[in-house]
């Protein structure tokens, strides 16, 4: 493994220990477990890696890995969500699932799988899902998301 195939590597292992919001942040953690790194460089690797920020628990933002939301999920549990989804649309802060008759449980529990942080909760009907986004300013974020398991 290459010198930025460990740093890579870290850094997925960085963010998804704890909450980190900047560059500037990811850069001083980096310098903590032994990697001398720039600015540009963080830069480069947030890019190459598809990170993104998503509301953290602390209120601020953190970064995480898009790519990695499937990886970590079974494929088994993705598949349920994928076949049973029938459309997806909101209203303020709640996103409003349809699935396929009598599947509005199993689709809510491959939804509360994916641990998207700014889903607070999930209410399943026969075939009707709420989900509840913490922030209405984050419904968008949330339903790319899923829209990106869907099409994986």
């Amino acid at each position: 493994m290459g010198m930025k195939e460990q740093r890579q590597s870290k850094i997925l292992s960085l963010i998804h220990k704890q909450e980190i919001g900047t560059q500037e942040d990811l850069a001083n953690a980096l310098l903590d477990e032994g990697f001398n790194v720039t600015q540009a460089t963080v830069s480069r690797d947030i890019r190459e890696l598809k990170l993104t920020k998503v509301a953290a628990r602390s209120g601020g933002q953190k970064y995480v890995a898009l790519a990695n939301v499937e990886q970590q999920v079974s494929e088994k549990v993705v598949r349920v969500f994928k076949d049973a989804f029938v459309s997806i649309d909101y209203a303020g802060n709640t996103i409003v699932i349809r699935t396929l008759v009598g599947m509005g449980n199993a689709v809510a529990a491959a939804i509360d799988a994916f641990n998207i942080q700014e889903i607070i909760g999930t209410l399943a009907g026969d075939d009707t899902i709420f989900c509840l986004v913490k922030h209405e300013e984050h419904i968008e974020a949330v339903i790319d998301q899923l829209k990106i398991i869907l099409s994986t």
